[in-house]
């Protein structure tokens, strides 16, 4: 299948390791985390531990949301004076609406409110794209008609999320979902933001982060319900991406995902392993940056091609093609193929 690869470069992050993305990226290589006790208690009476991104005042809610996504929007832009506002497109990734606890009432407000706070305007097609870990994806797929349809120069994707929120908390506790002094099997909460540039792939000596397949899929056996998990969804997502990229997996060099400490999500991806790939490799190494900065929802997708851009510039990654694979509560699961070629092909 022929579709057109996306070069994502420009990356902007804030994140409970680091507020600039060369920082939170070295953090994150070397395995450092800042996780300490939040300021809520779980029901066995000790401290929540978390990720809590260290602004210079101690902002909540909305407005820490707004600080944070227009900071690594800011970072990002400030990478190219030649990208202007208003020929482009920002596709802002937010939480589901139905997670519980989501500070964020209205949208189309919050998304004004950013643009009030960056003192600039961006393109009409500019929009919110309310859908979690997948709304990365979502931007990306949306990114790619809006360069293929309208012609836009590049599109600007941000994604800003916080699960510090004391209802936020409490449900998923409820649930045995959160890590808490009574509950080892479950993730640590976290908060950041992140934001990079997508364009075409252009003819270059310089080496460019290329997405070169993209797939979806759904998952009925999902982390609340009580039938037998079999990966199909991811696995319907691993395939439609490997086909979009005219690879299959035993191609591939490594991993990376949004794991964040929880046994399904691990079990998940090994399953959907054992079922596509069918070369033996001595090595497929699998990275999850959410061990360092917590679980950070609809800001993940970011996170994890700022990690891998790095890695790939910088000379440590496992190798020159990666497996991208991440996934809601709701059974929602996206699989991404980037390569990161010296001439810009998949």
């Amino acid at each position: 299948m022929s579709v057109m690869p996306l070069a994502l470069s420009n990356f902007g992050l804030v994140t409970s390791v680091g507020l600039d993305a060369p920082s939170t990226c070295a953090a994150i290589r070397c395995a450092i985390d800042n996780v300490q006790e939040t300021r809520f208690m779980d029901a066995g009476g000790e401290w929540i531990m978390g990720s809590e991104v260290p602004l210079e005042q101690p902002w909540r809610g909305k407005t820490k949301l707004i600080k944070m996504a227009a900071r690594a929007i800011k970072e990002s832009l400030a990478q190219d004076e030649a990208v202007q506002s208003e020929q482009t497109p920002l596709l802002l990734c937010l939480a589901e609406p139905e997670r519980p606890g989501r500070v964020i009432d209205d949208d189309n407000q919050f998304f004004s409110d950013l643009c009030t706070a960056l003192e600039c305007e961006f393109h009409p097609k500019s929009c919110v794209i309310a859908q979690g870990h997948v709304g990365f994806a979502t931007a990306l797929l949306q990114a790619r008609r809006l360069i293929e349809e309208l012609n836009v120069p590049q599109v600007l994707i941000a994604g800003v999320d916080c699960f510090l929120v004391g209802p936020t908390l409490a449900a998923f506790e409820e649930k045995e979902r959160l890590l808490t002094s009574q509950n080892s099997n479950g993730f640590i909460p976290g908060e950041g933001a992140a934001a990079l540039l997508v364009r075409r792939v252009k003819s270059s000596s310089e080496p460019q982060l290329v997405c070169t397949g993209l797939g979806f899929g759904v998952e009925k056996a999902t982390v609340d319900s009580e039938e037998p998990l079999r990966a199909d969804g991811l696995v319907q997502a691993i395939k439609a991406a490997l086909d979009e990229a005219a690879c299959d997996m035993g191609e591939l060099d490594f991993r990376i995902t949004d794991l964040s400490g929880e046994q399904y999500h691990f079990k998940e991806a090994s399953l959907a392993l054992g079922r596509i790939l069918r070369k033996r490799k001595e090595e497929f190494d699998i990275w999850h940056p959410a061990d360092c900065v917590g679980e950070i929802g609809a800001a993940i997708g970011g996170v994890m091609s700022a990690v891998i851009h790095a890695a790939s510039r910088k000379g440590y990654s496992k190798g020159k093609r990666v497996l991208f694979h991440f996934g809601n509560d709701d059974g929602k699961r996206v699989a991404m193929v980037f390569a990161y070629p010296r001439d810009g092909a998949g």
